[in-house]
């Protein structure tokens, strides 16, 4: 889009999902709305390429919240996320850790955060057990054996990871939810290339996590059937 050409500002706005269970046998009491505020954002406004993504983006979140965040492709949502765990500057406005300026409180957010991104993050040329070495050194091996058995890989941890399918790798990250002990949780399209039965599965994670008190937030296209807070953008 050329200067000069109608931008599309595009409002974001907070609203709560409806309550559903992720299983029939048990209804799982996600809180949308609690007192204590960990992560907010106030006034945001972000563009890319003379295109505005958000602006007026307001949000308070706080543990046992689970939050989607939604929007068209080009919406913005994984450049919010960037902003959130401190990655990317290219912003106006407040973002707050805990009430704090998320610049001058970053050592205790980080230290608090647990961030999967887009892309796998495991190398190919590594096992599942080398990468989860890797990526959390203090583990020990029986969590990372027993982290590996949760996501469905216990006796793949000896194969090369390039050798394993798109959803495998995926997992492989994913592991890492059962490993670091982290309250927060911030996870880019998690649910790619994961099939039906993983999908129910880490959403009953997610959801899990929130109801033991901590705070998930998550891009994806995939509709959660659970209590959960949407930041929607791209909305009119």
């Amino acid at each position: 889009m050329n200067v000069g050409e109608d931008v599309h500002i595009c409002k974001a706005k907070v609203k709560k999902g409806a309550r559903v269970s992720s299983n029939p046998s048990q209804t799982s009491a996600v809180s949308t709305d609690n007192g204590e505020v960990w992560l907010s954002g106030h006034d945001l406004f972000c563009e890319r390429d003379d295109r505005v993504l958000f602006s007026g983006l307001n949000f308070e979140l706080s543990p046992t919240n689970l939050v989607r965040i939604v929007g068209p492709n080009g919406a913005g949502k994984s450049t919010l996320m960037r902003i959130l765990v401190g990655m990317s500057a290219g912003y106006e406005g407040d973002v707050r850790w805990k009430g704090e300026d998320l610049h001058r409180a970053r050592y205790d957010f980080h230290s608090n955060l647990l961030y999967l991104g887009h892309q796998v993050g495991v190398k190919g040329n590594l096992t599942p057990e080398e990468n989860l070495n890797w990526l959390v050194p203090e583990a020990s091996r029986d969590e990372i054996f027993d982290a590996l058995e949760r996501v469905k890989l216990r006796g793949y941890e000896d194969v090369l990871t390039q050798g394993l399918s798109a959803g495998q790798q995926r997992r492989v990250a994913l592991a890492r939810l059962f490993i670091e002990k982290k309250p927060v949780w911030i996870l880019d399209e998690p649910f790619t290339a994961i099939d039906k039965y993983g999908v129910a599965e880490l959403e009953q994670i997610l959801v899990d996590k929130a109801v033991s008190g901590g705070l998930v937030i998550v891009t994806t296209h995939h509709e959660l059937a659970v209590d959960h807070k949407t930041i929607e953008l791209g909305g009119q």
